[in-house]
């Protein structure tokens, strides 16, 4: 944390406990909400304040600053601000709330604190919610929100200025309106296309019909890929006969593509997913995503067992073939994580299809032929010079050398093979490539590199 957040967090804490309420009233006025939230999360996780202290610091900020600073707490907290604050309170903290930040709080909490939340909303915002709640979880629909500005093609410029100034302060955005006949969207226009045009201009003439939407039922991560390759501050979203029903923001879509991200590095690293954050889960909780890919890999590795077993009499006979078994598998593994690694990226963002597997195979076995031979030039002059003659082993000769050094590179062809194909397999069945990384295929590459390194010293040695 830096050091200015630090001393404006001490500075917090010290007013609050010295019961300086005014001085603490006028330094959280001139925060940022999310650095209000960081301040309460900090001191509340550590401990140095209680549940009371935390509800008055709360009931310190200005009325829109709360309502903001309460969108950015953790949902821990904001159960307990929910909890202890009056149905007057919270009504007032909801009114000031846009739907979306709304209907988010919603999801995160438990039945008896949603039936309070909604008690405080009028019936048409109720409503809304359940609407919205009603869509998939991981669509469009789900993180909309219905707060936007709306024009008639037919429109003056004067006209459309007015009912911005009007309706503007309910909608979460206003630097782009939508243009709507009965509901359908025609076209865009943003205001700084209003600003530039005399006021007599009709909205038709000067709007953007070329619109770019989403439909509600679209996953979320492509609705955030879309607005991050079209650089949208907001995309339309509209049901499928092209009515328009909201807008999903930017920085709904940052929180869309922090989070996909960070579900699929749990993914790669064979935890499940968490809703929590690492130091506000139980260690009961995190033993329960981590042990279940844990038990899998350990009997999975059970066929790497039995191909060992099976050459145990080949292994017997040069036993030196024993020592290298780790640097095969070790490699083979790398050599398929990196593969996997940069195909399950380039799924997320958009930039692999399905139908570019024979590109992907095509160029990652010339990446796996230049990486095998790189590493069995390496590996040969290291058996020669290092394990030869430093080891004084007397098993490791030429012929040995070459039998590795040939498992090694083949073990990075096929390993790459694998691990660029399988995600996209992957993702073609329906089932999510991040799966499909390192745990997953170093067990079936460990396998594989087994049986080409135990097949070839069969062949080559005779034993």
């Amino acid at each position: 944390m830096p050091e200015t957040d630090e001393t404006m967090i001490a500075n917090v804490l010290e007013l609050l406990k010295n019961k300086q309420y005014a001085a603490l009233r006028k330094v959280l006025e001139d925060l940022n909400p999310a650095d209000i939230a960081e301040a309460m999360e900090t001191i509340y996780d550590d401990g140095d304040i209680t549940n009371d202290e935390l509800i008055r610091l709360y009931r310190l900020l200005p009325k829109d600053l709360a309502a903001d600073t309460f969108v950015e707490l953790n949902s821990d907290m904001q159960e307990v601000l929910i909890t202890a604050l009056s149905d007057k309170e919270l009504r007032a903290v909801l009114d000031d709330m846009y739907l979306d930040d709304t209907v988010d709080i919603i999801e995160e909490m438990p039945a008896n604190v949603v039936t309070r939340l909604l008690k405080n909303v009028d019936a048409e915002t109720r409503r809304n919610i359940n609407q919205i709640l009603n869509y998939p979880e991981d669509s469009a629909g789900s993180i909309m929100t219905i707060e936007y500005v709306d024009l008639s093609p037919n429109m003056t410029v004067k006209e459309a200025f007015d009912h911005i100034r009007k309706t503007g302060i309910e909608k979460e955005t206003i630097y782009t309106c939508y243009v709507t006949t009965r509901k359908k969207l025609v076209g865009v226009v943003s205001v700084r296309d209003l600003l530039l045009s005399d006021y007599e201009v009709k909205i038709k003439d000067i709007m953007d019909d070329n619109v770019i939407s989403v439909q509600t039922t679209d996953d979320k991560e492509e609705v955030a890929n879309t607005l991050s390759k079209y650089d949208m501050m907001a995309v339309p979203v509209v049901d499928k006969e092209g009515r328009m029903v909201g807008i999903v923001t930017v920085d709904d879509a940052i929180d869309v593509l922090t989070e996909e991200a960070t579900e699929d590095i749990e993914k790669m690293a064979a935890i499940t997913p968490s809703e929590h954050p690492y130091l506000r889960s139980g260690v009961f909780e995190i033993w329960k995503q981590r042990i279940p890919w844990l038990l899998l890999l350990m009997v999975s590795a059970t066929f790497t067992g039995m191909i060992i077993t099976s050459f145990e009499e080949s292994l017997a006979a040069q036993v030196a073939l024993t020592a290298f078994i780790p640097m095969l598998m070790d490699t083979g593994g790398n050599s398929g994580s990196q593969a996997s690694v940069t195909i399950i990226r380039g799924l997320s963002l958009g930039d692999i299809e399905f139908s570019d597997i024979l590109k992907v195979i095509w160029k990652e076995f010339r990446v796996s032929i230049l990486c095998g031979i790189s590493l069995s030039v390496v590996a040969f002059g290291k058996i020669m010079l290092v394990d030869h003659l430093l080891m004084h082993n007397n098993d490791i000769n030429t012929i040995v050398a070459f039998v590795i050094c040939a498992a090694l590179a083949l073990t990075v062809v096929i390993a790459k093979l694998v691990g660029c194909s399988l995600p996209l397999f992957a993702k073609k069945l329906g089932f999510d490539p991040a799966v499909m990384a390192s745990p997953f295929i170093t067990t079936i590459v460990d396998a594989l590199s087994l049986m080409i390194y135990m097949n070839l010293a069969t062949l080559i040695l005779g034993i």
